[in-house]
């Protein structure tokens, strides 16, 4: 797949941290993008902070063994990406008419191409994969296992995002529906490639039933 600039399907952004704390979150509220407040527990909070939570578990994905170098320059970007996603997430799509000053700023939303970019790559890495004969139990290698768990929070911020309601861009649920298919093939070819160089069989199958009417196990 061709490489694209990071900041290619963004627009600038300022943003000027001095101070990590202000005290104004201490009575379980919090601003959304456009400055309203909300409850810490909103739906639009709990997405976007369930977007925040994959991107520090991709973190830590990045740090395991076996992770081929193009799959942490690919999740890199992603990490960028989840950012925007925050972005978009913490303003709703609509804002009230008389607030002139939200409703002439340019926001930040994610587009198709993020998504399609996410398809590209899916389709690159699973094309040398074998078919799957059942369905993958998580683990092999600890890339492949650390990308499971990557795959199982996007489920989440998916889920997260979709109840959020209407007004949410489906741009952002797509993407994320797309970036777990992305983390599941990633971890399926990272077991491969450690198959390959030599180490044992590392992509665990469910065996339905296997288990049934066994012993108990013996101290």
């Amino acid at each position: 797949m061709s490489a694209r600039r990071l900041c290619e399907t963004r627009e600038a952004l300022t943003v000027n941290l001095t101070r990590i704390y202000t005290k104004l979150g201490d009575g379980g509220e919090t601003h959304l993008g456009d400055m309203s407040r909300v409850s810490k527990i909103h739906p639009r909070v709990e997405a976007y902070g369930t977007v925040d939570e994959l991107n520090a578990v991709i973190g830590v994905a990045l740090l395991q063994p076996g992770l081929p170098e193009t799959f942490a320059g690919w999740m890199r970007r992603v990490q960028n990406d989840l950012l925007d996603l925050g972005a978009d997430l913490s303003v709703p799509e609509t804002v009230p008419e008389q607030d002139t000053a939200a409703l002439a700023r340019p926001r930040l939303r994610v587009k198709e191409d993020y998504t399609s970019w996410l398809e590209q790559a899916c389709d690159e890495v699973n094309a040398g994969l074998e078919p799957l004969r059942s369905f993958v139990i998580p683990g092999g290698t600890p890339a492949g296992a650390h990308l499971h768990v990557c795959r199982t929070v996007c489920r989440r911020a998916e889920r997260r995002t979709i109840a959020v309601g209407e007004e949410v861009n489906p741009e952002v649920v797509r993407y994320l529906n797309r970036l777990s298919d992305l983390f599941f093939i990633l971890s399926r070819a990272a077991n491969a490639q450690a198959e390959e160089a030599g180490g044992e069989h590392s992509e665990p199958l469910w065996a339905p039933g296997a288990h049934e009417g066994s012993e108990p196990p013996s101290a």
